[in-house]
């Protein structure tokens, strides 16, 4: 009824019509209709691309837009404007938040949108979109690949004007590698992110082996690999998580205690994954302030672009760093929790996933995408088969061709006779009127038989891929293998078993006995020590069965020493750093073997410059023949065992841009010293070739490299010990520690010794697309090699010859070490190998 109306106003012809419902039927199907919308079209991934509706309608827009990585930014503004008007109905702050999200380094593993501005920070929010510009990323382009070639289904848009895709093609693993977050009605989900490279690896193993389960699978992938790095403490959780979709486990910040000024402080490099400084500094502040929270001098932010995140918590005098940096840890949100909750659609219908599921979905996406993308390629080659093959026809006799043509009263009449007297089908002869006169007289015969011929060829590869599905999952495995080479990235997440607990001589330094034990250095840089002298006595594993294997690392280093004694850590910068025995965590009876989970990162016991690795541990006896160092440029050099009352100096001069590469320390004087440079030469000679020099010595000629080569590997080996060589190839192109290469292992009798600062002999030979070792260590047989996440990775039978080439590698190796017990057995003094 109108407003200002009474019923008395209204026309006597006038009946009203009410329309009784039910209310709480209304209520119901209206709350569905809303929670249907909420599920499907804003808050779930899709299993197939792990996009939400929001993302996907960004990414197509931009590729529509032609932002490519190539071109410049645009305002980000005017994306969300085209998104929102063609495709997202919904409000502009939403699309704008989901761009920035895309876009941030420390929210996904691996971004998809490049922007240029302010994108804000963990504590800030990114400026208006009006300030900021974007434009797709590399990882972009991939996803949105082969979408015009027919790969996936396209729908009508909201108002059906125009249409999207349903999902993109995606060559990346968007859901498993970036993760998703999202609350829908009902439902939510939270799915970790994970490291381009592992997931690469298992999804390849999954193809050659579908029925291997989460065991397998987590040889591949250890556990999540978070932006901001930082560890990740119990791996309990990560298996439920794997198993069944559902598991929590707990991050913690990256510390590390220093010396700042007369104070020790704790230095904060990493913060678990979604935290910011501001929320952390707010919440110790309060605590100082309300007396929950004691020892704390001082608190600075330092954090910057260039350098990172540093955040300087300076200890009070008299209080134990270790102890303070527990209470943090447990007050504050330097440990915080993750809960995965991997709920995505599949089929159109919410599902929770374990990882083999995730794995599988994804790679039957990408078959369905491979298929229909060679079909439309079939298609069309096919089409022009058919072209070339009438204009085959025409050339023979192109007079005839022009003058019919020209005698022809109108193009159908032409076009008639074409296909009459030629015998050419419609198209053929369309093609044939279409062309212009001069580029009908440019083709010649051979250039089009050569085309025929190549059309033919590419046509018989397309229908094999098509016929057999094994050459199908090889065309999708070697797509994976690319996509890993070139947007893959070193692992940022330390995994821990177990957070473990410090103690320091500071703390109780009588309460601890001085037991003899093993000070152990892991290739996944974890530092433990052992509680006796048995490890020699323990077998590290049988290479044929893996069970006993599952999660570990390779002891890299070992040393042996006491538990109040102190041991040398030796770095890529010629240095060598004092550490005590009894700051390193001390790994139980049972974990004996090489895996050190237990063990501590070297950040948090070590303060090394960006781009400095430790390389060996070391005794500081001043007995013995000391240390035997090589460097990038082919130096070798022997330093005499001294002892100083630093906390660290360094124990060779080196040139600029040089760098320490192998670092060793020798027991008799007697043993080899061996090179592996990138060009895959191997040179050896006795340790007694070359003459000891003091600390500030630069060593002398090791090794005579070719122009543009570099040491791969140095060390030393025991002449008495049966010893292999490992090497791996690849491309010099691909990024460190993403490619496997071929993987070779050979005797080391089958090398012969030469004189210092020659040449060496060929250790590898280099198959087509191959130019450099991205691995190679030579040591006491049988090897065990380990990937980045510590999980180990199995090596071919040492039959391989001298030149030979290698075998294809199932994944990245990045370290590589002899039996332990063989390294340890025969020391009766606090002296190892490297």
């Amino acid at each position: 009824m109108a407003r200002g109306k009474t019923k008395q106003d209204l026309p006597d012809d006038f009946e009203e019509h009410i329309l009784d419902i039910d209310v709480g039927e209304e209520m119901r199907n209206s709350f569905l209709e809303y929670a249907y919308s909420v599920i499907y079209s804003r808050a779930l991934p899709d299993a197939r691309d792990g996009l939400k509706p929001v993302q996907r309608r960004i990414l197509y827009t931009m590729h529509d837009m032609a932002l490519r990585p190539d071109r410049g930014h645009v305002k980000s503004a005017r994306v969300v404007g085209e998104v929102m008007g063609r495709l997202h109905p919904h409000g502009d702050g939403a699309i704008y938040d989901a761009l920035v999200r895309m876009a941030q380094p420390w929210s996904m593993r691996l971004p998809t949108i490049d922007g240029h501005g302010n994108f804000g920070s963990p504590d800030d929010p990114p400026a208006a979109m009006r300030y900021t510009e974007c434009r797709m990323d590399h990882p972009a382009v991939a996803m949105t690949a082969d979408i015009d070639e027919d790969t996936v289904d396209f729908k009508p848009n909201y108002d059906g004007r125009e249409t999207e895709p349903s999902v993109l093609p995606a060559a990346i693993p968007h859901l498993v590698v970036n993760g998703t977050t999202g609350i829908a009605v009902g439902m939510a989900t939270n799915c970790a992110p994970h490291n381009l490279v592992e997931v690469v690896q298992a999804l390849k193993h999954l193809i050659k082996h579908p029925a291997t389960g989460v065991d397998g699978l987590m040889r591949f992938i250890p556990g999540p690999d978070l932006p901001t790095g930082g560890k990740i403490v119990g791996l309990d959780g990560i298996r439920d998580a794997y198993e069944t979709g559902r598991g929590t486990f707990k991050m913690r910040a990256t510390a590390r205690v220093e010396t700042v000024g007369r104070r020790k402080a704790i230095v904060v490099t990493e913060l678990p994954y979604g935290v910011g400084t501001e929320k952390v500094v707010e919440r110790i502040k309060t605590l100082v302030q309300g007396k929950k929270l004691q020892g704390i001098a001082d608190l600075k932010d330092l954090t910057d672009r260039e350098n990172g995140l540093r955040l300087v918590i300076e200890i009070k005098n008299g209080f134990v760093p270790e102890a303070l940096l527990e209470q943090l840890y447990r007050q504050t949100a330097m440990e915080d929790s993750f809960g995965i909750n991997n709920v995505a659609l599949v089929d159109g219908q919410p599902r929770t996933l374990g990882l083999k599921e995730l794995l599988e979905v994804f790679l039957d996406h990408r078959y369905d995408v491979v298929r229909r993308r060679t079909r439309f390629r079939r298609g069309k080659k096919a089409e022009r088969l058919h072209l070339v093959e009438g204009l085959l026809i025409a050339i023979l006799d192109i007079d005839e061709v022009i003058a019919l043509i020209r005698s022809s009263e109108n193009a159908e009449e032409a076009r008639t006779r074409l296909m009459q007297v030629f015998d050419l089908t419609e198209p053929q002869a369309t093609y044939i009127l279409e062309m212009q006169l001069r580029r009908l007289t440019r083709f010649s015969t051979i250039e089009l038989e050569k085309e025929k011929s190549e059309l033919e060829r590419e046509i018989e590869q397309l229908d094999a891929i098509l016929a057999d599905d094994d050459l199908l999952r090889k065309v999708v495995s070697d797509e994976l293998s690319e996509v890993a080479k070139t947007f893959g990235t070193p692992r940022r997440t330390v995994l821990l078993e177990s957070a473990g607990t410090a103690v320091t001589a500071a703390s109780t330094p009588l309460e601890v006995a001085d037991d003899p034990c093993f000070a152990l250095l892991s290739s996944s840089g974890l530092l433990a020590r052992t509680t006796g002298t048995d490890l020699a006595e323990v077998p590290e594993g049988d290479s044929d069965d893996p069970g006993p294997r599952a999660n570990h690392d390779v002891v890299v280093s070992a040393v042996a020493t006491t538990v109040r004694g102190e041991v040398g850590v030796l770095t890529s910068a010629g240095r060598l750093v004092r550490l005590g025995v009894l700051e390193l965590p001390a790994l139980p009876p049972s974990a004996h073997d090489p895996n050190l989970q237990g063990g501590y990162p070297l950040s948090e016991v070590l303060s090394l410059a960006p781009g400095e690795r430790a390389l060996a541990l070391c005794s500081l006896t001043t007995e013995g023949p000391g240390l035997a160092l090589g460097t990038r440029d082919g130096v070798v050099k022997r330093v005499n065992p001294e002892v100083l009352a630093r906390e660290e100096w360094e124990v060779i001069g080196l040139k600029d841009g040089d760098e320490v590469v192998g670092a060793v320390e020798l027991r008799t004087g007697e043993e080899t010293l061996c090179f592996l440079t990138s060009d895959a030469q191997l040179l050896h000679y006795s340790a007694g070739l070359v003459r000891p020099q003091g600390r500030a010595g630069g060593g002398m000629a090791g090794i005579k490299l070719a122009g543009g080569q570099r040491v791969a590997w140095f060390g030393a080996l025991d002449p008495a010990q049966r010893s292999v060589v490992v090497t791996a190839s690849g491309s010099s192109t691909a990024l460190p520690g993403t490619e496997p290469g071929s993987v070779k292992v050979t005797p080391f009798s089958e090398y012969p010794s030469k004189g210092r600062a020659t040449g060496g002999v060929r250790a590898h030979r280099f198959l087509k697309g191959e130019d450099t070792l991205v691995l190679a260590w030579a040591g006491a047989a049988p090897p065990r090699a380990a990937a980045a996440s510590g999980a180990p990775v199995d090596l071919p039978a040492a039959e391989g010859r001298r030149d030979g080439s290698g075998t294809p590698g199932s994944q990245p190796i990045v370290a590589v070490a002899g039996p332990l017990g063989a390294r340890l057995e025969s020391q009766a003094s606090p002296a190892v190998e490297g």
